[in-house]
């Protein structure tokens, strides 16, 4: 007899009860380290099932309203795959200025009538805090898929358990995680770090133009917990001693001056050549897309993870998914 409902494999089921049914996933800041373990848990029995059957019924009858106000390839299928995968339904808006939006319809007042038909919403907003004031808003559950140059903390999440997969859950503690390019505006890195300082004898490096660091309070924060950081400006110097690499582009949107874009939009290029001086045993990621920070040439090197990274993404936002609607 085919088998194809996620609850025969797993010990998943209704679980209304659950520390993350009905719960908003706003910020990397709400995690700890137990949650993460719990999160890539599930994610890595998520992985399992598509590996094996490809899709099953746990959210059948559910359903995902996708709400970007901002451009999304990766992130906006990464759901949409995600809740289809686990037999629910989408509804896709992509395009808001062509919504009620346009017509000056508020934040709050689009979630509350998104939740009317929708269990649970995902959303991308320019605007640094409009994922708190969404969930403020909203009874269903709401997902953060980045909010300005705040945080991004699916990504963040995808990330950790692409580590954990490609090198090893328990060679975490103890890396050196280099962060290069644009971390100023780069909301993936601002929660990557965060995430990262949950664990023990991490080291970070933040290589990056002069405009385009760290953000302070970023650093501060990070800083309270004891981990080491450091700046540098090229990357030479700490490539060798590099666990992952974590690059990101220069985000021409980002920019109000496109003079400044210009300055620094190739300042730093990951090929062959500077990966010599690298580990063997080293990842090189990317929250994509790219415009030239990582050559093609580098693409087939086993250390450039940055594909199977998209689709670890797949199985963690499967997760997610799962436990705030009371199925994990």
């Amino acid at each position: 007899m085919p088998t194809n409902s996620l609850s025969q494999h797993l010990p998943f089921g209704e679980n209304k009860n659950a520390e993350w049914y009905g719960k908003d996933i706003i910020s990397v800041k709400q995690f700890n380290r137990n949650d993460l373990e719990y999160i890539f848990g599930v994610a890595h029995e998520m992985r399992g099932m598509v590996e094996r059957v490809g899709t099953f019924d746990l959210l059948k009858g559910k359903i995902l309203a996708n709400l970007f106000y901002e451009p999304s390839t990766r992130t906006s299928s990464s759901f949409t795959a995600a809740m289809e995968r686990l037999g629910g339904s989408v509804i896709p808006i992509n395009e808001v200025k062509y919504s009620s939006v346009s017509k000056g319809e508020s934040l709050p007042d689009t979630i509350r009538t998104l939740e009317c038909y929708a269990d649970v919403i995902v959303l991308r907003h320019p605007e640094t805090g409009s994922a708190a004031i969404a969930a403020k808003a909203a009874k269903k559950p709401v997902i953060n898929a980045g909010d300005g140059v705040g945080e991004h903390p699916t990504q963040a999440l995808l990330d950790v358990f692409t580590i954990y997969e490609e090198l090893g859950a328990g060679q975490v503690d103890g890396m050196t995680v280099t962060m290069l390019g644009d971390l100023k505006y780069g909301r993936t890195v601002h929660s990557l770090a965060r995430l990262l300082s949950m664990f023990t004898n991490i080291k970070l490096n933040y290589v990056s133009p002069e405009i385009l660091r760290m953000p302070k309070e970023v650093m501060d924060e990070i800083g309270e917990k004891k981990v080491p950081q450091a700046e540098f400006d090229t990357l030479e110097k700490v490539l060798p001693e590099t666990d992952v690499l974590y690059v990101t582009r220069v985000q021409k949107e980002r920019f109000e001056d496109p003079v400044d874009y210009e300055k620094v939009k190739g300042a730093y290029v990951i090929d062959p050549d500077i990966m010599k001086s690298a580990k063997q045993e080293m990842i090189v990621m990317h929250p994509l897309p790219r415009v030239g920070e990582i050559s093609t040439d580098f693409d087939d090197d086993p250390r450039a993870a940055y594909f199977r990274q998209m689709e670890y993404g797949l199985y963690v936002r499967m997760a997610l998914l799962a436990m705030v609607l009371g199925k994990a």
